[in-house]
Protein backbone atom coordinates (compact mmCIF):
# COMPACT_ATOMS: atom_id res chain seq x y z
CA UNK A 1 0.00 0.00 0.00
CA UNK A 2 1.20 3.34 -0.68
CA UNK A 3 1.88 6.43 1.59
CA UNK A 4 -0.15 10.03 1.41
CA UNK A 5 1.47 13.17 1.58
CA UNK A 6 2.02 12.99 5.35
CA UNK A 7 3.05 10.02 5.79
CA UNK A 8 5.70 10.04 2.85
CA UNK A 9 7.03 13.39 4.77
CA UNK A 10 6.92 11.85 8.38
CA UNK A 11 8.63 9.02 6.93
CA UNK A 12 11.36 10.85 5.21
CA UNK A 13 12.43 12.94 8.66
CA UNK A 14 12.23 9.40 10.81
CA UNK A 15 14.70 8.26 8.50
CA UNK A 16 12.43 5.24 7.38
CA UNK A 17 11.45 4.09 3.62
CA UNK A 18 7.97 3.59 4.74
CA UNK A 19 5.36 4.30 7.42
CA UNK A 20 1.94 3.04 8.12
CA UNK A 21 -1.10 4.57 10.05
CA UNK A 22 -1.35 4.34 13.90
CA UNK A 23 2.96 3.39 13.66
CA UNK A 24 5.06 5.23 16.45
CA UNK A 25 7.65 7.23 15.41
CA UNK A 26 10.45 9.59 16.56
CA UNK A 27 10.57 12.80 13.84
CA UNK A 28 13.72 14.94 13.31
CA UNK A 29 11.80 18.51 13.38
CA UNK A 30 12.52 21.38 10.92
CA UNK A 31 11.11 24.71 12.91
CA UNK A 32 9.73 24.68 16.88
CA UNK A 33 7.47 27.56 17.37
CA UNK A 34 5.87 28.82 20.95
CA UNK A 35 4.24 31.89 21.98
CA UNK A 36 4.05 34.32 24.97
CA UNK A 37 1.22 31.96 26.81
CA UNK A 38 2.71 28.54 25.49
CA UNK A 39 6.94 29.14 25.39
CA UNK A 40 6.68 29.90 29.37
CA UNK A 41 5.34 26.61 30.09
CA UNK A 42 7.79 24.91 27.94
CA UNK A 43 10.69 27.18 29.06
CA UNK A 44 9.70 26.22 32.35
CA UNK A 45 9.94 22.44 31.21
CA UNK A 46 12.83 22.61 29.83
CA UNK A 47 14.62 23.75 32.55
CA UNK A 48 13.67 20.70 34.77
CA UNK A 49 15.41 18.54 31.61
CA UNK A 50 18.57 19.89 32.93
CA UNK A 51 19.51 20.90 29.19
CA UNK A 52 22.21 23.71 29.10
CA UNK A 53 20.97 25.08 25.54
CA UNK A 54 18.20 24.51 22.30
CA UNK A 55 19.12 22.18 19.86
CA UNK A 56 19.70 24.89 17.21
CA UNK A 57 18.92 28.46 17.82
CA UNK A 58 17.55 28.97 13.92
CA UNK A 59 15.42 26.07 14.41
CA UNK A 60 13.16 27.85 16.75
CA UNK A 61 10.70 30.62 16.37
CA UNK A 62 9.41 32.70 19.36
CA UNK A 63 6.27 34.80 18.67
CA UNK A 64 5.11 37.12 21.67
CA UNK A 65 1.29 37.77 19.92
CA UNK A 66 -1.61 36.35 22.13
CA UNK A 67 -1.71 39.14 24.83
CA UNK A 68 0.57 41.59 23.23
CA UNK A 69 0.80 44.83 23.37
CA UNK A 70 0.75 43.42 27.20
CA UNK A 71 -2.48 43.64 28.39
CA UNK A 72 -1.65 43.49 31.90
CA UNK A 73 1.33 42.69 34.45
CA UNK A 74 0.78 38.85 34.09
CA UNK A 75 1.43 39.51 30.65
CA UNK A 76 4.44 41.61 30.32
CA UNK A 77 5.82 38.65 32.59
CA UNK A 78 5.09 36.10 30.36
CA UNK A 79 6.66 38.04 28.05
CA UNK A 80 9.80 38.92 29.39
CA UNK A 81 10.41 35.39 30.31
CA UNK A 82 10.34 34.85 26.34
CA UNK A 83 12.38 37.58 25.90
CA UNK A 84 14.75 36.50 28.47
CA UNK A 85 15.35 32.76 27.18
CA UNK A 86 15.70 34.37 23.95
CA UNK A 87 18.90 36.28 24.64
CA UNK A 88 20.00 33.47 26.92
CA UNK A 89 19.77 31.04 24.10
CA UNK A 90 20.10 33.77 21.35
CA UNK A 91 17.66 32.44 19.10
CA UNK A 92 17.42 33.97 15.77
CA UNK A 93 14.07 34.02 15.07
CA UNK A 94 12.28 36.17 17.85
CA UNK A 95 9.95 38.79 17.04
CA UNK A 96 9.91 41.53 19.30
CA UNK A 97 7.30 44.09 19.43
CA UNK A 98 6.69 46.25 16.60
CA UNK A 99 8.46 43.45 14.56
CA UNK A 100 5.98 40.93 15.32
CA UNK A 101 3.33 39.51 13.36
CA UNK A 102 0.26 36.62 14.65
CA UNK A 103 2.65 34.05 14.68
CA UNK A 104 0.76 31.87 11.84
CA UNK A 105 0.82 34.40 9.45
CA UNK A 106 4.21 35.40 10.08
CA UNK A 107 6.26 32.18 9.91
CA UNK A 108 5.42 31.75 6.17
CA UNK A 109 5.52 35.44 5.70
CA UNK A 110 9.46 35.35 6.64
CA UNK A 111 10.02 32.09 4.97
CA UNK A 112 10.59 29.62 8.10
CA UNK A 113 8.12 26.83 6.74
CA UNK A 114 8.30 25.42 3.05
CA UNK A 115 7.00 22.18 1.38
CA UNK A 116 8.65 18.85 2.91
CA UNK A 117 9.37 20.06 6.23
CA UNK A 118 8.45 18.80 9.82
CA UNK A 119 7.06 21.77 11.99
CA UNK A 120 5.65 21.65 15.57
CA UNK A 121 4.36 24.27 17.51
CA UNK A 122 2.73 24.93 20.89
CA UNK A 123 0.02 26.69 19.46
CA UNK A 124 -3.24 24.38 17.92
CA UNK A 125 -2.91 25.86 14.66
CA UNK A 126 -0.38 25.31 13.74
CA UNK A 127 -1.77 23.37 11.04
CA UNK A 128 -1.70 26.32 8.85
CA UNK A 129 1.46 25.70 7.21
CA UNK A 130 0.25 22.70 5.38
CA UNK A 131 -1.02 24.99 3.01
CA UNK A 132 2.44 25.08 1.78
CA UNK A 133 3.07 21.22 1.49
CA UNK A 134 4.75 20.95 4.82
CA UNK A 135 3.52 19.05 7.67
CA UNK A 136 2.66 21.03 10.71
CA UNK A 137 0.88 20.18 13.92
CA UNK A 138 -0.04 21.66 17.20
CA UNK A 139 1.62 19.99 20.48
CA UNK A 140 1.49 20.48 24.25
CA UNK A 141 3.88 22.63 25.72
CA UNK A 142 5.99 19.99 27.33
CA UNK A 143 5.99 18.43 23.78
CA UNK A 144 7.72 21.74 22.80
CA UNK A 145 9.85 21.55 25.11
CA UNK A 146 11.11 18.45 24.45
CA UNK A 147 11.71 19.77 20.74
CA UNK A 148 13.73 22.36 21.50
CA UNK A 149 15.92 20.42 23.64
CA UNK A 150 16.20 17.39 21.12
CA UNK A 151 14.82 18.38 17.75
CA UNK A 152 13.09 15.93 17.59
CA UNK A 153 9.19 14.43 18.54
CA UNK A 154 7.48 11.45 18.67
CA UNK A 155 4.36 11.16 16.27
CA UNK A 156 1.47 8.54 15.73
CA UNK A 157 1.60 8.37 12.34
CA UNK A 158 -2.01 9.64 11.36
CA UNK A 159 -4.38 8.21 8.39
CA UNK A 160 -5.93 10.62 6.23
CA UNK A 161 -9.12 12.06 4.72
CA UNK A 162 -8.53 12.92 0.90
CA UNK A 163 -10.66 16.08 0.29
CA UNK A 164 -10.64 16.43 -4.00
CA UNK A 165 -11.70 19.92 -4.70
CA UNK A 166 -13.36 20.76 -8.64
CA UNK A 167 -14.60 23.98 -10.00
CA UNK A 168 -14.30 27.34 -9.55
CA UNK A 169 -15.38 29.57 -6.06
CA UNK A 170 -18.19 31.80 -6.69
CA UNK A 171 -17.18 35.64 -6.38
CA UNK A 172 -17.38 36.05 -3.10
CA UNK A 173 -16.44 32.18 -1.77
CA UNK A 174 -13.03 32.36 -0.23
CA UNK A 175 -11.22 29.18 1.58
CA UNK A 176 -12.79 30.33 4.83
CA UNK A 177 -16.16 29.58 3.62
CA UNK A 178 -15.07 26.30 1.80
CA UNK A 179 -13.02 25.25 5.59
CA UNK A 180 -16.76 26.21 7.06
CA UNK A 181 -18.87 24.13 4.61
CA UNK A 182 -16.30 20.80 4.97
CA UNK A 183 -16.31 21.40 9.23
CA UNK A 184 -20.41 21.78 8.81
CA UNK A 185 -20.13 18.70 6.67
CA UNK A 186 -17.99 16.22 8.60
CA UNK A 187 -17.96 17.78 12.23
CA UNK A 188 -15.76 19.22 14.40
CA UNK A 189 -14.11 15.72 15.31
CA UNK A 190 -14.91 14.00 11.53
CA UNK A 191 -10.93 14.24 11.29
CA UNK A 192 -10.21 13.25 14.72
CA UNK A 193 -6.22 12.45 14.38
CA UNK A 194 -6.51 12.10 10.70
CA UNK A 195 -4.85 14.04 7.95
CA UNK A 196 -7.07 16.22 5.81
CA UNK A 197 -5.09 16.31 2.51
CA UNK A 198 -6.82 19.00 0.01
CA UNK A 199 -6.27 18.59 -3.87
CA UNK A 200 -7.39 18.20 -7.49
CA UNK A 201 -8.38 20.67 -10.11
CA UNK A 202 -9.98 23.38 -7.97
CA UNK A 203 -7.39 24.21 -5.79
CA UNK A 204 -5.55 26.47 -8.91
CA UNK A 205 -8.79 28.94 -8.16
CA UNK A 206 -7.44 28.81 -4.37
CA UNK A 207 -5.07 31.62 -3.65
CA UNK A 208 -2.15 30.76 -0.64
CA UNK A 209 -4.59 33.24 1.50
CA UNK A 210 -7.20 30.72 1.06
CA UNK A 211 -5.28 27.64 1.33
CA UNK A 212 -3.25 28.76 4.73
CA UNK A 213 -7.46 29.88 5.87
CA UNK A 214 -8.53 25.97 4.98
CA UNK A 215 -5.56 24.61 6.93
CA UNK A 216 -5.55 27.24 9.73
CA UNK A 217 -8.92 25.59 10.66
CA UNK A 218 -7.77 21.58 10.39
CA UNK A 219 -7.96 21.14 13.96
CA UNK A 220 -11.62 22.60 14.13
CA UNK A 221 -12.54 19.23 12.36
CA UNK A 222 -10.26 17.78 14.62
CA UNK A 223 -7.90 17.09 12.22
CA UNK A 224 -3.73 16.17 13.07
CA UNK A 225 -2.88 18.11 10.18
CA UNK A 226 -4.56 19.43 7.11
CA UNK A 227 -2.25 19.79 3.66
CA UNK A 228 -2.09 20.86 0.41
CA UNK A 229 -0.37 19.19 -2.52
CA UNK A 230 2.66 21.48 -4.61
CA UNK A 231 1.56 23.52 -7.19
CA UNK A 232 3.28 26.67 -8.96
CA UNK A 233 1.35 28.83 -7.03
CA UNK A 234 3.19 27.18 -3.46
CA UNK A 235 6.60 27.70 -5.27
CA UNK A 236 6.19 31.21 -6.47
CA UNK A 237 5.10 31.60 -2.90
CA UNK A 238 7.85 29.98 -0.96
CA UNK A 239 10.45 31.81 -3.78
CA UNK A 240 9.56 34.67 -2.89
CA UNK A 241 9.52 34.34 0.56
CA UNK A 242 12.38 32.13 1.61
CA UNK A 243 15.81 30.85 0.85
CA UNK A 244 15.46 27.25 2.34
CA UNK A 245 15.28 24.41 0.00
CA UNK A 246 12.03 22.40 -0.25
CA UNK A 247 11.35 18.66 -0.84
CA UNK A 248 7.84 18.83 -2.67
CA UNK A 249 5.57 15.21 -1.57
CA UNK A 250 2.99 13.74 -3.68
CA UNK A 251 0.74 11.25 -2.60
CA UNK A 252 0.82 7.53 -4.17
CA UNK A 253 -1.33 6.38 -6.27
CA UNK A 254 -2.80 3.62 -4.09
CA UNK A 255 -2.25 5.95 -1.03
CA UNK A 256 -4.92 5.16 1.53
CA UNK A 257 -7.71 7.54 3.04
CA UNK A 258 -10.29 6.28 5.40
CA UNK A 259 -12.47 8.63 3.24
CA UNK A 260 -12.71 10.69 0.09
CA UNK A 261 -15.01 13.42 -0.50
CA UNK A 262 -15.40 15.40 -3.75
CA UNK A 263 -16.06 18.83 -3.11
CA UNK A 264 -17.77 21.42 -6.00
CA UNK A 265 -16.70 24.88 -5.29
CA UNK A 266 -19.05 25.99 -8.06
CA UNK A 267 -21.66 25.19 -5.99
CA UNK A 268 -20.55 26.68 -2.71
CA UNK A 269 -21.73 30.10 -1.18
CA UNK A 270 -20.62 32.52 1.83
CA UNK A 271 -21.16 30.15 4.85
CA UNK A 272 -21.36 31.52 8.72
CA UNK A 273 -21.19 29.24 11.36
CA UNK A 274 -23.65 29.87 13.90
CA UNK A 275 -22.51 29.23 17.73
CA UNK A 276 -21.25 27.91 19.78
CA UNK A 277 -19.57 25.25 17.52
CA UNK A 278 -17.80 25.78 14.09
CA UNK A 279 -19.35 22.55 12.49
CA UNK A 280 -23.05 24.71 13.24
CA UNK A 281 -23.21 26.43 9.91
CA UNK A 282 -25.52 27.79 7.46
CA UNK A 283 -25.07 29.26 4.17
CA UNK A 284 -25.74 33.49 3.82
CA UNK A 285 -29.42 32.79 2.44
CA UNK A 286 -30.27 31.08 5.25
CA UNK A 287 -29.00 32.77 7.85
CA UNK A 288 -32.24 35.21 8.92
CA UNK A 289 -32.04 38.28 11.07
CA UNK A 290 -29.43 38.43 13.52
CA UNK A 291 -28.34 41.67 15.20
CA UNK A 292 -25.27 42.07 15.74
CA UNK A 293 -22.79 44.41 17.97
CA UNK A 294 -19.42 43.76 17.03
CA UNK A 295 -17.32 43.00 13.86
CA UNK A 296 -13.71 41.57 13.91
CA UNK A 297 -11.45 41.47 10.91
CA UNK A 298 -8.51 39.69 11.38
CA UNK A 299 -6.22 36.62 13.01
CA UNK A 300 -4.01 34.06 11.90
CA UNK A 301 -7.23 32.84 9.89
CA UNK A 302 -8.16 35.49 7.78
CA UNK A 303 -5.80 39.07 8.90
CA UNK A 304 -3.60 38.64 5.43
CA UNK A 305 -3.83 40.82 2.87
CA UNK A 306 -6.28 39.37 1.11
CA UNK A 307 -8.53 39.54 3.85
CA UNK A 308 -7.99 43.16 3.96
CA UNK A 309 -7.95 44.08 0.45
CA UNK A 310 -11.52 42.10 0.55
CA UNK A 311 -12.85 44.15 3.36
CA UNK A 312 -11.72 47.92 1.98
CA UNK A 313 -13.15 46.66 -1.49
CA UNK A 314 -16.89 45.77 0.61
CA UNK A 315 -16.61 49.04 3.05
CA UNK A 316 -14.90 51.63 0.49
CA UNK A 317 -17.34 54.75 0.59
CA UNK A 318 -20.01 53.17 3.37
CA UNK A 319 -20.20 53.59 6.71
CA UNK A 320 -20.08 51.37 9.93
CA UNK A 321 -23.42 50.85 11.41
CA UNK A 322 -24.01 53.45 13.82
CA UNK A 323 -24.31 50.37 16.77
CA UNK A 324 -21.66 48.53 15.41
CA UNK A 325 -18.27 48.48 16.33
CA UNK A 326 -16.34 47.19 13.92
CA UNK A 327 -11.94 45.92 15.00
CA UNK A 328 -9.69 45.06 11.99
CA UNK A 329 -6.12 43.30 12.82
CA UNK A 330 -3.88 43.03 10.19
CA UNK A 331 -1.84 39.62 10.24
CA UNK A 332 1.47 41.27 10.46
CA UNK A 333 3.35 44.43 10.42
CA UNK A 334 4.28 43.76 6.78
CA UNK A 335 0.73 43.44 5.84
CA UNK A 336 -0.18 45.92 7.81
CA UNK A 337 2.03 48.57 5.68
CA UNK A 338 0.70 46.92 2.18
CA UNK A 339 -2.73 47.76 3.45
CA UNK A 340 -1.83 51.11 4.43
CA UNK A 341 0.14 51.51 0.60
CA UNK A 342 -2.63 50.39 -1.17
CA UNK A 343 -5.04 52.25 0.27
CA UNK A 344 -7.12 49.72 2.48
CA UNK A 345 -6.54 51.13 5.92
CA UNK A 346 -8.07 54.52 4.60
CA UNK A 347 -10.89 52.67 3.06
CA UNK A 348 -12.00 51.38 6.26
CA UNK A 349 -11.12 53.79 8.80
CA UNK A 350 -13.30 55.97 7.05
CA UNK A 351 -15.96 53.26 6.92
CA UNK A 352 -15.85 53.82 11.02
CA UNK A 353 -13.63 50.69 11.43
CA UNK A 354 -10.55 50.60 14.08
CA UNK A 355 -7.59 49.25 13.06
CA UNK A 356 -5.42 47.39 15.18
CA UNK A 357 -1.46 46.54 15.69
CA UNK A 358 -1.46 42.21 15.13
CA UNK A 359 -2.26 40.52 18.00
CA UNK A 360 -4.40 36.99 18.46
CA UNK A 361 -6.32 39.20 21.69
CA UNK A 362 -9.95 39.28 20.33
CA UNK A 363 -9.72 35.60 19.26
CA UNK A 364 -9.25 34.32 22.40
CA UNK A 365 -10.70 36.81 24.53
CA UNK A 366 -7.84 38.17 25.88
CA UNK A 367 -8.05 41.65 24.86
CA UNK A 368 -8.63 44.40 22.57
CA UNK A 369 -12.44 43.35 21.71
CA UNK A 370 -14.11 41.40 24.52
CA UNK A 371 -17.64 40.39 24.16
CA UNK A 372 -20.53 41.70 26.83
CA UNK A 373 -23.71 39.56 27.99
CA UNK A 374 -25.80 39.43 25.34
CA UNK A 375 -23.72 41.23 22.60
CA UNK A 376 -23.17 38.86 19.13
CA UNK A 377 -20.03 39.40 17.27
CA UNK A 378 -19.63 38.38 13.70
CA UNK A 379 -15.54 36.97 13.33
CA UNK A 380 -13.50 36.07 11.13
CA UNK A 381 -11.61 34.36 13.67
CA UNK A 382 -11.26 30.08 14.24
CA UNK A 383 -13.53 29.19 16.76
CA UNK A 384 -17.05 30.61 18.41
CA UNK A 385 -17.02 28.02 21.43
CA UNK A 386 -19.14 29.23 24.36
CA UNK A 387 -17.04 32.32 26.07
CA UNK A 388 -14.37 32.29 23.76
CA UNK A 389 -14.61 36.12 22.92
CA UNK A 390 -15.83 37.25 26.53
CA UNK A 391 -18.90 36.49 28.51
CA UNK A 392 -20.55 33.09 28.46
CA UNK A 393 -23.45 34.82 27.46
CA UNK A 394 -21.96 36.51 24.26
CA UNK A 395 -22.07 34.74 20.90
CA UNK A 396 -19.56 34.31 17.62
CA UNK A 397 -20.27 34.15 14.29
CA UNK A 398 -17.61 32.70 12.16
CA UNK A 399 -17.41 33.88 8.89
CA UNK A 400 -15.48 35.27 5.77
CA UNK A 401 -13.95 38.68 5.65
CA UNK A 402 -16.45 39.88 2.41
CA UNK A 403 -19.55 38.60 4.73
CA UNK A 404 -17.60 40.30 8.26
CA UNK A 405 -17.37 43.63 6.56
CA UNK A 406 -20.67 43.69 4.90
CA UNK A 407 -22.28 42.83 8.04
CA UNK A 408 -20.32 45.71 9.81
CA UNK A 409 -21.59 47.72 7.57
CA UNK A 410 -25.57 46.74 7.44
CA UNK A 411 -25.32 45.81 11.09
CA UNK A 412 -26.96 42.42 10.88
CA UNK A 413 -25.61 39.42 9.51
CA UNK A 414 -25.29 39.92 5.70
CA UNK A 415 -24.50 38.95 2.32
CA UNK A 416 -21.67 40.79 0.37
CA UNK A 417 -24.12 41.20 -2.88
CA UNK A 418 -26.23 43.00 -0.39
CA UNK A 419 -24.26 46.11 -0.06
CA UNK A 420 -22.01 45.68 -3.51
CA UNK A 421 -24.69 44.28 -5.54
CA UNK A 422 -24.58 41.16 -7.55
CA UNK A 423 -25.54 37.50 -7.28
CA UNK A 424 -25.90 36.06 -3.55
Amino acid sequence: MGMTMTQKILAAHAGLDKVEAGQLIEANLDLVLGNDVTAPVAIGEMKKMNVDCVFCKDKIALVPDHFTPNKDIKSAELYKCVKDFAEENEITNYFETGRVGIEHALLPEKGLVVAGDVVIGADSHTCTYGALGAFSTGVGSTDMAAGMATGQAWFKVPSAIKFNLTGKPAKWVSGKDIILHIIGMIGVDGALYRSMEFMGDGVQYLSMDDRFAMTNMAIEAGGKNGIFIVDDLTREYMKEHSTKEFTEYSPDEDAVYDEEYTIDLSELKPTVAFPHLPENTKTIDNVGDVKIDQVVIGSCTNGRIEDMRIAAEIMRGKKVADDVRCIVFPGTQAIYLEAIEKGYITDMVLAGAAISTPTCGPCLGGHMGILAAGERAVSTTNRNFVGRMGHTESEVYLASPAVAAASAITGKISSPSEVCGGEK
